[in-house]
C-alpha cells in the first residue's frame, strides 16, 4: 500500500493548484483524476479554452458579415468541420503543455487515472488499489445537471460536453437554460448559421446579473435572430426521428419547439456521489455541495475545492481555492478566500461581466446604494469603433460613497472589470476614481464617466474634462 501526505481528489483547475502548492511544500502527494474529462477537468477540455475559442470565431464570422463600415464589402465563408478540428488541436496544446508537461515538472506529485472512492478516512480506493493518506483535498468538479423533465431520457439531448464534439453543424437548436452557458452556446450555434431557440424558466435570461445590462442583451441576441422565451415552463420532452420535440407553456400558453439537437444547460451539480463521503463525517447540502469553511476545510484532515464546494462555479474561483486548500492542509500559516472580489464574465458578444455587488444583493444586505447607468454611445472609444452596444452599471454605498459593485456589458468587458476589480478590491471612493486618470480614448474609459455621472451631467461634458 503507497502512503502519501496529501491526496487530491481531481485533475482541474483546483486539484492542479492544490497538486502545484504540495509541490511548493515539497509533499508527497498523489493527485486522481476520473477518466470522464481527463487530465485538466472541464476548463480546458470542454468548457473556458474552447467555448472561448469557438465564440472567438463565431464573432469574426459575425462581423464580416454585419459590420457598420462605410467603404468595403466582406463576405464570410467557412467550412464548420475544420473550426471544430482546430479547436481540438488548441485544446490538445493547451492539455500536453499546461497540464501534462507541467505535471511531469512536479517532483513530488504522482499521477493515476481511475474513479476513487474513500474506503476509510485515511484510504481511497482507485482501479483495485488502495492508497493511504493523513490529508486528503475533493476536488472532483463538477458536471451538467439534467432537470427532471418528463420523456429527456428518453431522448438524444446534448450537454455542454456532447455539442462540442459535433462534426456537423445542426440545422436547428434549442436551448433548455439562459444562464452563462446557454446564452453562449445560442450565440456560437446562431452565428455559426443553425436556427437557434433559447427557452429560460424565469422572466429574464442571466438572472443573477444586473436587468439594466440582461434586459439589453437579450434585445441583441433576438437582434441577431435567436428566438428567446423567458418564463418557459417545460412540460415534456420527445424525439420523431431525428427531431427533437419540446412542449413548454409560455404566457398561460403551450406551445412546441422543434429542432435537430437539443442541448441541456440548465446548470451544474457537484460530482460528489460515489465517493464514499458518508464514512467521513463530511457534510454536504441537498445539492450535494461539499460544506467548507472559510479556509476551505470540510472536517478534520479533509479539504474540498472548486465546483464540489458549489457556487460560484468558474475556473479562477476553483484554482485559488485548490491552493488555499492545499496551503492550509500542509501549513500551519492559514489562508482564507476572499469572495467579495470574485469577478465574473459571460463571453457573449457583447459581452458580460461583473464584480461586487449588484444593486438587488446590496438592498439585501441593508446597504442603502446609489446607482447609475451610462450607456455605451456615451463612451467616445465606442462611437469611434461603431459599436456602442452595452453600458455600465455602477452600484456605490450612499453613506461612505464607496463602489461596491461594477457591471460592464460591451465589447470587451470580460477584460474591462479588471479595473473594476482593483476598484472594488481598494475600497475606492467615486471621487477616487474621478481623479484617476484614463487614457483618452479607451473602453475602460466608460468606469471613470459612469463615476463622473454620480457628480455631472455628462451629456453637456467634452471629451477631456477631467
Amino acid at each position: 500500500m503507497k502512503r502519501f501526505d496529501l491526496i487530491i481528489l481531481g485533475g482541474g483547475s483546483a486539484g492542479f493548484a492544490a497538486a502545484m502548492k504540495a509541490n511548493e511544500f515539497e509533499a508527497k502527494a498523489l493527485m486522481v483524476n476520473n477518466t470522464v474529462l481527463g487530465i485538466g477537468g472541464t476548463c480546458v477540455n470542454v468548457g473556458c479554452l474552447p467555448t472561448k475559442h469557438l465564440l472567438y470565431v463565431g464573432e469574426v464570422i459575425h462581423k464580416m458579415k454585419a459590420h457598420s463600415l462605410e467603404g468595403f464589402s466582406a463576405s464570410a465563408s467557412f467550412d464548420f468541420k475544420t473550426i471544430i478540428e482546430e479547436k481540438d488541436k488548441l485544446v490538445e496544446k493547451f492539455r500536453r503543455e499546461k497540464y501534462e508537461g507541467v505535471l511531469r515538472k512536479f517532483s513530488s506529485v504522482e499521477y493515476v487515472e481511475g474513479n476513487a472512492n474513500f474506503v476509510s478516512k485515511t484510504e481511497v480506493q482507485v482501479n483495485g488499489e488502495v492508497y493511504r493518506a493523513n490529508k486528503f483535498i475533493i476536488a472532483t468538479g463538477s458536471s451538467t445537471s439534467v432537470p427532471p423533465i418528463e420523456g429527456i431520457n428518453e431522448v438524444d439531448y446534448l450537454t455542454n460536453i456532447d455539442v462540442l464534439q459535433l462534426k456537423e453543424l445542426p440545422n436547428s437548436l434549442i436551448v433548455l437554460g439562459g444562464g452563462p452557458l446557454g446564452v453562449e452556446f445560442a450565440q456560437m450555434f446562431s452565428r455559426f448559421g443553425s436556427e437557434v431557440c433559447l427557452l429560460e424558466q424565469v422572466d429574464r435570461i442571466v438572472q443573477r446579473e444586473e436587468p439594466e445590462l440582461t434586459n439589453l442583451l437579450q434585445g441583441y441576441l433576438q437582434e441577431e435572430g435567436i428566438e428567446i422565451c423567458t418564463g418557459a415552463e417545460i412540460k415534456r420532452v420527445r424525439q420523431e426521428g431525428k427531431e427533437k420535440i419540446v412542449k413548454a407553456v409560455v404566457d398561460g400558453k403551450e406551445k412546441s419547439y422543434r429542432g435537430e439537437q437539443l442541448l441541456v444547460a440548465t446548470g451544474r451539480k457537484p460530482n460528489t456521489p460515489n465517493l464514499g463521503l458518508e464514512k467521513l463525517g463530511i457534510r454536504v447540502s441537498v445539492r450535494g455541495e461539499v460544506i467548507v469553511n472559510e479556509e476551505m476545510q470540510a472536517a478534520e484532515n479533509f479539504w474540498a475545492a472548486g465546483d464540489v464546494t458549489g457556487e460560484p462555479m468558474l475556473e479562477t474561483v476553483a484554482a485559488k481555492e485548490g491552493m488555499i486548500a492545499a496551503n492550509n492542509a500542509l501549513s500551519e500559516n492559514k489562508k482564507t478566500m476572499d469572495y467579495r472580489v470574485v469577478p465574473q464574465s459571460v463571453f457573449t458578444d457583447p459581452q458580460l461581466a461583473g464584480v461586487g455587488l449588484t444593486d438587488a444583493q446590496a438592498n439585501e444586505r441593508g446597504i442603502s446604494c446609489a446607482c447609475n447607468t451610462v450607456p455605451m454611445e456615451l463612451v467616445p472609444k465606442a462611437q469611434a469603433i461603431k459599436d456602442t452596444r452595452g453600458a455600465v452599471k455602477i452600484v456605490i454605498d450612499k453613506g461612505t460613497q464607496e463602489i461596491i459593485g461594477i457591471h460592464i456589458l460591451a465589447s470587451g468587458a470580460a477584460d474591462l472589470i479588471h479595473e473594476g476589480v482593483m476598484i472594488v478590491k481598494n475600497r475606492m471612493t467615486i471621487d477616487e476614481v474621478i481623479d484617476t486618470l484614463h487614457i483618452f480614448p479607451t473602453l475602460s474609459e466608460a468606469i471613470k464617466i459612469t463615476a463622473q455621472s454620480f457628480r455631472r451631467d455628462i451629456t453637456r461634458m467634452s471629451c477631456c474634462v477631467e
